[in-house]
């Protein structure tokens, strides 16, 4: 397959796994010890939980929208234009 049709570029995917990094980082933060029948675990409540990870998880996706939104550079293109510069010197 031709580098030239690909969608994404080296930078793409590495902005879609740091994406997912920072997801995970957030669902792990969110996660903890569970309330049963018969106890209740007021860390269920807690601020890290509720408030903090969910904002990372959030991060974490809009830096993979942003991934997957970002256009790769032609480098072929710009190659061009640097040589056209040159010429109107």
């Amino acid at each position: 397959m031709d580098k030239k049709n690909l969608a994404f570029d080296k930078v793409n995917f590495i902005l879609l796994a740091v994406g997912m990094l920072i997801v995970i980082i957030g669902f792990i933060v969110m996660s903890g010890s569970e309330s049963t029948e018969t106890h209740f675990d007021p860390a269920v409540l807690d601020a890290r939980r509720i408030k903090v990870a969910p904002v990372i998880c959030l991060i974490g996706f809009v830096s993979m929208i942003y991934a997957v939104i970002r256009k790769p550079k032609d480098e072929e293109s710009h190659n061009i234009d640097k040589s056209e510069d040159k010429e109107e010197k």
